[in-house]
């Protein structure tokens, strides 16, 4: 995807990107490909590839819901995505992106820092700690390529507030949506949507959920990381 048809697929999008967003994504690329020969940040590092399967695939999120004006949270962010492009995008939203590899952090905070973005806030951490300590944030919670949909139901389900939304960026989540069905109310999650879409290009195949909260999660949720993978929720 070159830059021109990035700012065509976003206009489709209903996104009309401003320069200030355009040279502040230009800058986040320079950087993440810099960095990228430091630290093992992502294995995605030409321009078109970035483009689309960084920058587009993140703002993708919109199709979902109105980003505006909210509190936003991204877990597992990575190298900030989505969270960190849709900071760049959305400044009037609010964002925490929490990683818990130090590499990575170290390199946000470089492009929060370079790009003076003041409506980020990063957390070195893992993300089941912190929702031990600080439930019910936010308006919206997702993560991109972190875990199976099982696991990242109970680790997001303390950060929002009710009526909040979860909604994980998934390639194909049709098998990991049945195998986590018993567990959705439990953690006071219902199913809303389900939006099927194709990457514009590659045609590649993507899945957004979006999971509404509708009533505070048992405190006992989430637990540690190795118990939810070995025992799943009872």
């Amino acid at each position: 995807m070159t830059k021109e048809e990035f700012i065509k697929y976003c206009s489709i999008l209903g996104i009309n990107l401003t320069t200030k967003n355009l040279s502040g994504l230009e800058e986040y690329k320079n950087l993440l490909i810099k960095w990228n020969q430091k630290f093992n940040l992502t294995t995605i590092i030409e321009e078109k590839d970035i483009y689309l399967k960084h920058f587009y695939d993140s703002l993708c999120l919109v199709k979902t819901t109105n980003l505006n004006n909210k509190k936003i949270c991204d877990f597992g962010t990575g190298a900030g995505f989505p969270g960190m492009v849709l900071a760049i995008i959305f400044d009037n939203s609010n964002f925490t992106l929490i990683e818990s590899n130090s590499k990575k952090v170290t390199f946000l905070e470089a492009v929060k820092n370079k790009l003076n973005l003041k409506n980020v806030e990063i957390i070195n951490t893992r993300v089941e700690d912190y929702g031990k300590n600080n439930r019910e944030l936010f308006d919206i919670v997702t993560c991109r390529a972190v875990s199976n949909l099982n696991i990242i139901l109970e680790l997001s389900s303390s950060l929002l507030k009710i009526n909040g939304e979860f909604i994980p960026m998934k390639a194909n989540a049709l098998e990991e949506l049945k195998f986590a069905e018993k567990n959705i109310d439990k953690l006071s999650y219902r199913l809303d949507s389900q939006i099927d879409y194709e990457l514009p290009i590659e045609n590649s195949k993507r899945t957004l959920l979006v999971f509404k909260k509708y009533k505070s999660t048992d405190l006992k949720y989430p637990r540690n990381y190795n118990i939810i993978k070995k025992e799943s929720i009872k």
